[in-house]
């Protein structure tokens, strides 16, 4: 099958080709024309697939068709939600791409820069928002932008927005929302609390199922290198310098400990660079276009890279320490072996994490090979020790008081359904549930209560949060990141 067979128009026909791509990947395929019919949409695929193009190609045609070219500045009609800052810049980028023909106006909102550019962005009238919840919800509360007149409510990489607990704001989100929408949930994988969640709002959708529920990507071989604890920076470094290893994204379970290995690295006489939660928004993009550019050989990571970033043909991926979640194995791997390119995943184990490679495998329904490298052979009689991880509670106010909790949302959950588009509708009521005090809008949980509202043109400050916190850094004793620290990872 052709792009031409989907329905699409010929302008975004003429974009896709430009970017060289002649067939669609089976999500496209399948979900490209239930998004063009205006159906709700569940689709499981797993990253690297061509999901960001299976919604918004068939988007932008869906807002051409029922623009008003009368009409003055149009509202924000499309509501995309994204975990990661890095992931909301790329589907933007897509938006900007495909519709290079015909543009739409459209503008990213995420945490970690300044509040007034994006303010001014909105009030420019962009009909597509690609926001990370947290920095949605502080407009929202800012009141610099209206949610009232979205059509389309798409929920991208909806399983990592649920592992880094943003499934409060989610719920806050939909509440401000009109009732009557289309919405489009992507996921790689189905929890219990991704069907709970595809229930509560979803109506009738139509569904797309490319791989299965925690299925590793096909074009990733995976294999283990068993190796002592103390010895995987010098394997790393050995398998770099060998040639075994060309370029890779290196993940390690910290932001310390993902410093220290770079550190080493470079000792090693390696090209390395790290993005992790203690890197400023420029800084990430700048070690990202160094990799893609070749000027570093090994980029080192944090679980904040585990998804939505793209990098062409990456041959490598290394699980320098195994991830704490299982199913974060499988979001890591996945940055290799994309778009028809093999790839190969390495993962480091010591004695330590003999329970998690085991749990890895239970979830993959199999074994993954092991080759112990010559020079490397672990030492049988090392016993293995407990995986500590710092954890931190709230950090104290100046007056010694604990940092004030995390409150329950309020207001009414309301159903939802589709709607065909329109170029110009009357603004439904805003959503009123209950807020903190007449005439506010509800504030974000743990944000902010008992504080004036700063004027709308005055930026946010920075919280701290923003950039301590960042998901695989630091987790509660179950393994799990704390709910407090997940909340706002953008």
């Amino acid at each position: 099958m052709s792009f031409d067979q989907l329905g699409l128009a010929p302008e975004l026909l003429r974009a896709v080709a430009e970017q060289g791509y002649t067939e669609p990947t089976p999500v496209q395929r399948e979900a490209i024309p239930f998004v063009l019919a205006g159906r709700d949409l569940l689709a499981g695929a797993q990253t690297g697939t061509g999901k960001t193009a299976a919604f918004v190609l068939p988007i932008l045609q869906r807002l051409h068709a029922s623009r008003d070219p009368r009409a003055g500045r149009s509202p924000i009609r499309v509501l995309v939600l994204a975990p990661t800052r890095e992931l909301a810049l790329q589907v933007e980028e897509m938006v900007r791409t495909y519709g290079a023909r015909r543009p739409i106006r459209s503008t990213t909102i995420y945490g970690g820069v300044g509040f007034d550019p994006q303010v001014r962005a909105l009030r420019a009238g962009p009909e597509i928002v690609v926001a990370t919840p947290g920095r949605l919800l502080d407009h929202v509360a800012q009141r610099t932008i209206d949610l009232g007149r979205v059509e389309i409510l798409v929920l991208d990489e909806a399983d990592r927005m649920l592992d880094m607990g943003f499934i409060r704001d989610i719920r806050r989100i939909i509440a401000l929302l009109p009732a009557h929408r289309q919405n489009l949930l992507f996921s790689a994988t189905f929890s219990d609390e991704i069907k709970d969640l595809a229930r509560a709002f979803l109506v009738d959708p139509a569904y797309v199922q490319i791989a299965g529920r925690n299925t590793a990507p096909a074009l990733v071989d995976q294999l283990i290198h068993p190796v002592d604890r103390e010895r995987k920076r010098e394997l790393l470094s050995h398998l770099v310098r060998s040639g075994r290893i060309g370029q890779a994204l290196v993940f390690t379970r910290t932001k310390h400990g993902a410093n220290r290995l770079a550190e080493g690295l470079a000792r090693d006489g390696i090209t390395v660079a790290a993005i992790h939660g203690n890197k400023s928004q420029p800084q990430r993009v700048r070690a990202l276009a160094d990799l893609k550019a070749g000027r570093v050989s090994v980029l080192v990571a944090t679980d904040i890279a585990a998804r939505g970033i793209d990098i062409e043909a990456l041959p490598h991926v290394v699980n320098f320490e195994l991830p704490m979640v299982s199913e974060d194995y499988i979001h890591r791997i996945g940055r290799t072996g994309r778009a028809g390119v093999d790839g190969q995943a390495l993962s480091l184990v010591c004695v330590d994490e003999a329970s998690m490679l085991r749990d890895i495998e239970r979830l993959l329904g199999r074994a993954i090979p092991s080759e112990t490298v010559a020079g490397f052979e672990p030492d049988r009689t090392i016993r293995p020790q407990p995986i500590r991880l710092r954890s931190v509670g709230p950090r104290p106010m100046p007056s010694g008081r604990p940092m004030p909790g995390n409150r329950p949302m309020s207001g009414p959950h309301p159903s939802s359904g589709p709607r065909p588009l329109s170029g110009n509708r009357p603004m439904p009521p805003r959503h009123t549930g209950a807020p903190p005090s007449a005439g506010r809008l509800p504030a974000r949980p743990g944000v902010g209560f008992g504080r004036p509202m700063r004027p709308t043109h005055a930026p946010a400050p920075m919280r701290s949060a923003e950039f301590a916190a960042l998901p695989g850094e630091r987790f509660a004793r179950a393994g799990r990141p704390h709910a407090e620290e997940r909340r706002a990872r953008d």
